[in-house]
């Protein structure tokens, strides 16, 4: 099989894959996490040309508060927060993926995203970043910081704009580092967020949601394959009642009426429906544990185009 053969995949490593829920927000928790991550991406590699992205939301939001910590300087914007945050999430997988992986090298990619100046994201914030509080101390935090907060379950965290994602900028680069069968490791956290202004680009203050941003860049590399890894086996109707259901094989417009979480689940079942809508390929939702399943459509929630593809 030739190189152009292989099928491309793009799998999404969830902020929890990374920063396992409970866990201190501390590096060698995410050296460990990304060790792992890499023993199961690693196995896949002889069949798939593979992408990798991440999600930063536990990372940047610590970023934010020994950036707050320090009142000597004015804080530095969340653009410029997520691309140290893309930077060092990037190496630790950089290093693990190599650690893992006899005969191909892994390049992480410090990745721009192009969003709308004029998304209205920017008047209502959404993405979730940084720990998750009581309701008490949360809400003197956003009096002190300017925080927007919201319930995030039974806890409360600070939101920020979510722009949709337009056009990923170093595309080319990213496509040819695969063609060149690279391991390719890139928007990260969703990329980091910029506006077009005369001349270029220039950062904004948001955090694109990773998993829209990864369909995006499934879709315009021609990926047969997206993969949204998670701390979950599939997708969950009725998640939490006692009649919730796992979804196993679906069509895509099966799920196009079903709601989900806009906090949760739902960014992901939109992400992987644009894909499918938009490529004809499959997408699946799964554990990283679960990875070869979710490759060969045997494990997780799996989306197609068409009913019959999805028995």
């Amino acid at each position: 099989m030739s190189a152009a053969e292989i099928p491309t995949v793009v799998v999404a490593l969830g902020g929890n894959a990374l920063l396992p829920r409970g866990e201190k927000l501390e590096a060698a928790t995410q050296l460990a996490a990304a060790k792992q991550a890499a023993t199961q991406l690693a196995a896949v590699t002889d069949g798939y040309r593979l992408v990798v992205t991440h999600g930063n939301g536990p990372q940047v939001g610590l970023l934010a508060l020994m950036n707050d910590a320090y009142g000597d300087v004015k804080p530095y914007p969340l653009d410029v927060l997520g691309a140290e945050s893309e930077g060092q999430i990037g190496y630790v997988i950089e290093l693990e993926l190599d650690n893992a992986i006899e005969g191909r090298d892994t390049v992480a990619l410090i990745t721009r995203v192009l969003v709308d100046a004029a998304d209205p994201a920017f008047t209502d914030p959404t993405k979730f970043i940084g720990p998750a509080y009581e309701e008490k101390p949360a809400r003197l935090l956003a009096g002190e910081r300017g925080w927007t907060i919201k319930q995030d379950g039974h806890l409360w965290r600070r939101v920020v704009a979510s722009p949709d994602p337009i056009r990923i900028v170093q595309l080319p680069a990213i496509s040819r580092l695969v063609d060149s069968g690279f391991v390719v490791v890139c928007a990260g956290g969703g990329g980091v967020p910029v506006v077009e202004k005369e001349g270029g680009h220039r950062g904004v203050e948001a955090v694109i949601d990773k998993d829209l941003c990864s369909s995006l860049l499934a879709r315009d590399l021609g990926a047969d394959l997206l993969v949204l890894a998670t701390d979950v086996d599939a997708v969950y109707v009725n998640w939490g009642e006692p009649d919730q259901r796992a979804l196993g094989r679906i069509a895509a417009h099966e799920l196009e009426s079903t709601d989900f979480p806009a906090g949760s689940m739902g960014p992901k079942v939109d992400a992987c429906l644009r894909f499918v809508d938009g490529t004809g390929g499959r997408a699946a939702i799964g554990s990283l544990t679960n990875l070869n399943g979710l490759l060969d459509g045997s494990a997780g929630t799996q989306i197609t185009t068409t009913v019959e593809e999805s028995t």
